[in-house]
This record gives C-alpha cells, structure tokens and sequence, in this order.
C-alpha cells in the first residue's frame, strides 16, 4: 500500500482576477496554467491555485503561510517591487517571533494574509 503524499493546493480567492495574477507574477510565482475561472500558480516547489472567486469575508479569513530560507531578503524584494503602492496592498515590518520565526506579513490585492517567515 503505497500511502505517500504528492502536494496539497489551497485556493485563494482573487476579486480582481487579473490583478491578483499580475501582483504574484510579480512576486515570481509562474503561471503554470489558467483555465479562466482558477490559474495554477508556481514558484520553485510551491504552488497554489489562484480562484476567480471573491467573497469579501472568505478573503479577508483566508491565510497562508510561506517558509522561506531567508525571510529578510523576500522582505527587501517585496519592497524594492513596490507591491504596496502598485496593488494597494500592506506589508508588516519584519520581526522576530517568540514561537522561533523571522516573518513579516503580507496582504495581496484580495485581503489574503500571506505570513512569509523563516525559522530562527
């Protein structure tokens, strides 16, 4: 019996469809496939499926979080991009979390909570 995991895939709702797939091309996630009402979104091993679905309260409770080796230098880039300015989106100043993480939040154009952090 061969009980192994392949991946798990959130999807994470999009009010502007076209502006949400525009905001994570410019994080660096790839996409991979866009079927018009979900694209599948890639970067490196990670991936997600982008919904053209929008529900002010699912979105504003959607969450994800993103493991990265070095969380200060996605932060720099995420502000070197302008993401904030260019989408109308916020980021959270960098800290040190008492559970072991360096994180920093990140809101994309749709009001999903990205945690990017690094463990410490």
């Amino acid at each position: 019996m061969n009980l192994n995991l392949l991946e798990i895939k959130a999807f994470v709702p999009a009010k502007d469809y076209q502006k949400s797939i525009d905001f994570y091309h410019a994080l660096g996630f790839n996409v991979m496939a866009d079927f018009g009402n979900a694209a599948y979104l890639k970067y490196q091993s990670c991936a997600f499926m982008l919904q053209n679905f929008y529900q002010e309260e699912h979105a504003n409770n959607t969450m994800m979080h993103l493991l990265v080796e070095d969380a200060q230098a996605w932060f720099n880039k995420i502000k070197e991009l302008n993401l904030e300015q260019e989408y109308s989106t916020s980021v959270t100043d960098i800290s040190e979390q008492r559970w072991g993480m360096l994180e920093f939040c990140l809101v994309d154009p749709s009001g999903v909570l990205w945690r990017i952090g690094q463990q410490t």
